[in-house]
């Protein structure tokens, strides 16, 4: 089963202008494919139908706890997109927002919608997220691997790692607002976790040295400014159970003297129980032009204040 906190795995700052735009890019890393809901699709799965938990226990753990924090990873990206679309914050500023009356539509206030790469993130999702990639296609379930052969799914996470990687660095060469780039920053390291995961995974099975080959492709991240503190803290050595008691014989692979990978910040290997501490999410601002004529915000505001009040 799986337990949900209210928090991103990352602190966001807030985009410095709505961008649209910039949200279809950075849709790439949600639904491309080797975006988030492939990485968590393959993992997911994976876990689900893997063969011999408890005679395959750290290999089985590695598998599933990657799978939350991909899970996590979903949630940070949409967010971002969410956010990019929907511009800078106004929290507590309500005069152009929530309480906003939507009732007028006659000035076509989703005009510039017409012209925007993803004009359907507007016209159907109401400047959502969807599970789609930057050009508007759908995430394509062909594109999960769960073979039931550990070497060759290992092998194929190892490599779904290091494209996922490179997908990232093209999608951060492409936008300036600090929103996405940080998405793009944080990402950049997990990933880079995973892929040395999976790549110890093999060497303990095989005897092959498959960590000779990172980083795959080679990204200096030292050159990515969103990613130093992700380093400086740590986070490119420690792989998290994502569960109170479970999960802990990743260890195993994990450990044991392992060090960072060159080219990081030196260190050993760490397996942390639980989860990071993560960060906010954003209050996006409603858009009652979107829900026009019938949009009554203040009644749904009372009501849920009053829904709120009875649960403490």
């Amino acid at each position: 089963m799986f337990m949900r906190v209210d928090q991103l795995q990352a602190e966001l700052p807030a985009p410095k202008r709505r961008d649209p735009n910039a949200a279809a890019a950075l849709q790439e890393l949600l639904g491309g494919k080797y975006g988030e809901m492939s990485t968590l699709g393959n993992y997911m799965f994976q876990s689900f139908n893997f063969r011999s938990k408890d005679k395959l226990k750290p290999f089985y753990s590695l598998v599933a706890s990657i799978t939350a924090e991909e899970l996590g990873h979903v949630e940070l990206v949409s967010n971002g997109v969410a956010m990019l679309n929907n511009g800078p914050d106004n929290d507590g500023d309500t005069s152009d927002g929530d309480t906003s009356d939507g009732g007028d539509i006659t000035g076509a206030p989703f005009e510039d919608m017409k012209d925007i790469r993803l004009a359907a993130a507007f016209l159907s999702g109401g400047g959502g997220a969807a599970p789609i990639n930057s050009n508007g296609a759908s995430w394509n379930n062909d594109f999960i691997t769960s073979t039931g052969n550990v070497v060759v799914d290992l092998l194929h996470n190892f490599h779904l790692e290091c494209g996922a990687r490179l997908h990232k660095l093209r999608v951060y060469e492409t936008l300036t607002d600090p929103t996405g780039r940080e998405v793009c920053g944080y990402l950049l390291v997990r990933g880079s976790v995973h892929a040395h995961a999976y790549a110890l995974a093999l060497k303990k099975i095989t005897g092959v040295e498959i960590e000779k080959f990172l980083p795959t492709p080679n990204i200096d991240l030292s050159k990515i400014p969103e990613s130093q503190k992700y380093l400086a803290e740590g986070s490119h050595r420690r792989l998290y159970t994502w569960s109170p008691k479970d999960y802990r014989e990743i260890a195993g692979l994990w450990g044991n003297g392992e060090q960072a990978l060159p080219g990081d910040p030196p260190g050993e290997l760490e397996v942390v129980e639980g989860m990071p501490d993560g960060g906010k999410i954003h209050q996006l601002t409603g858009v009652p032009s979107a829900f026009t004529p019938d949009y009554a915000p203040e009644e749904m505001f009372e009501i849920a204040q009053k829904l709120t009040k009875k649960a403490r």
